[in-house]
């Protein structure tokens, strides 16, 4: 059966500028409210009583949840590398089996990681050195979220399957209705109904719970685009098989990438919970800055993936080129306007005079090198849409634990930096990482994709018949 699908002839040939700016602009937009959600949460928070002990627990727990997520990101980033590349090689039956496949998994594995996280949580966060009220929040808000982690991951693979088939809109506007409700809901929950910080979870969950609902209506009981059956739930071992091999590294690799930020934190934590809320506020900043060159890379997965599959490579490696271009010139602007805003907007979330000073500081240093993350960003998505996810777990973990917290222990231990030689050591390892990508990208082994003509779902479909 053709696959008729306007997005992908954009894709395999359109212009590839304009193309990854339409594909990675609902990107932006969905990922840029995801921020807004902890962001929400954080200014509520911050209104509380204790509230800078409050948002120094809504950033201390945020790691620990990522690294607990982090399986369920790795198994959609395969989702979007095969759907994508079955896409490109115009196989829809294949498509929607994968499809059908990582919402099953990714239901199942959830409610795992949800049971472990709940009975594990609080000790972690003992281990990483959170105590008395701070333990006390931070358990308080991260035990919800575990509950209704499997509205995360169903949404997560939603969101997947229409990013491979080209589709970045209607997962855009579904994260956006969940975002205000998201904002409407924290000051009801947390002072209308008194609930503090377990209001902001509690918000959080529900309006991700709708979402979601209204995901899995759309792509099981409407039509445009891939439309999995309901049999394609059942388990499959070999479609299933599939998604792991190429899912596992990238899975693997966000989790270390958790476990670091998580060690970061601790580190963080040691030069007292100023310094914490300080960190947490402007990596909070930075990730909505960061948002277009996110989406762009994410973008740059589809498209590498569909044209990697209709062995277009040449187009491919365009596209890359493409993405770095225009990653780098919004950020530059961005990061402009961070280094010289930053007074006020620390100043929203906090009065604390150390928090200001410590958290103008490391805004304004990282705004100067913003820029990189455009690379690495595109060279990820490169990556990650040709399927090759062991090369960019091998990145994107060697930013933070080959670079990242190595330079934090020798600029902490041999220098007097102080707190600034953690920010000092974001900005380091950001422009080593973008060198070593460069290298790796340039051998060319990437434009090697993971699917071929000759896979065929449906023979699978009569073995399970029979």
């Amino acid at each position: 059966m053709k696959l008729e699908n306007t997005k992908r002839q954009e894709i395999l040939h359109g212009n590839i500028r304009k193309t990854l700016i339409a594909l990675a602009l609902p990107i932006i937009l969905a990922n840029s409210m995801q921020t807004i959600y902890q962001v929400a949460d954080m200014f509520w928070v911050s209104r509380l009583v204790d509230g800078d002990n409050a948002v120094a627990a809504i950033n201390l727990v945020w790691p620990i949840i990522f690294v607990t997520i982090a399986f369920g990101i790795g198994m959609n980033i395969a989702g979007i590398s095969i759907i994508s590349q079955f896409v490109g090689l115009n196989k829809k039956r294949e498509a929607n089996k994968v499809a059908g496949q990582l919402v099953s998994f990714s239901f199942v594995f959830s409610l795992l990681l949800a049971i472990v996280g709940l009975l594990l949580g609080k000790k972690l966060l003992s281990v990483l050195g959170a105590d008395g009220a701070i333990l006390e929040y931070s358990w308080e808000f991260a035990s919800i979220i575990f509950a209704g982690m499997p509205t995360m991951f169903v949404f997560f693979a939603f969101q997947s399957i229409r990013h491979g088939q080209g589709d970045t809109f209607t997962p855009m506007l579904l994260a956006g209705a969940s975002t205000i409700l998201n904002i409407i809901l924290d000051p009801i929950f947390m002072f209308t109904f008194n609930m503090g910080i377990a209001g902001a979870a509690w918000a959080t969950v529900v309006a991700r719970a709708l979402s979601t609902v209204a995901g899995l209506y759309l792509l099981f009981f409407t039509r445009g685009g891939l439309q999995p059956r309901i049999q394609d739930l059942r388990f499959n071992p070999l479609v299933l098989k599939k998604i792991i091999k190429v899912g596992l590294p990238a899975a693997f690799g966000h989790s270390i990438e958790g476990m670091g930020f998580m060690i970061l934190n601790a580190f963080v934590l040691g030069f007292g919970g100023y310094t914490l809320t300080a960190f947490g506020i402007g990596n909070k900043i930075i990730s909505l800055i960061l948002m277009p060159a996110m989406g762009i890379g994410m973008a740059l997965a589809t498209m590498v993936g569909q044209n990697l599959g209709a062995d277009q490579t040449q187009r491919a490696t365009q596209a890359v080129k493409e993405s770095i271009k225009l990653s780098v010139l919004i950020l530059s602007l961005g990061g402009l306007v961070l280094f010289f805003l930053s007074p006020p907007i620390v100043g929203i979330f906090s009065s604390e005079p150390t928090v200001l000073e410590q958290g103008i500081y490391f805004l304004r240093l990282i705004a100067i090198t913003v820029p990189l993350m455009g690379i690495f960003q595109s060279y990820v998505g490169a990556f990650q849409g040709s399927g090759h996810t062991v090369t960019a777990m091998l990145i994107t973990t060697g930013r933070l634990w080959g670079l990242r917290i190595p330079l934090i222990l020798i600029l902490g231990n041999l220098t007097a930096l102080g707190e600034r030689a953690i920010w000092f050591s974001m900005a380091l390892s950001n422009l080593i990482i973008c060198l070593v990508a460069f290298g790796v990208f340039s051998l060319g082994y990437w434009k090697e994709k993971i699917v071929d003509e000759k896979e065929d779902f449906t023979q699978e479909l009569q073995l399970e018949k029979t």
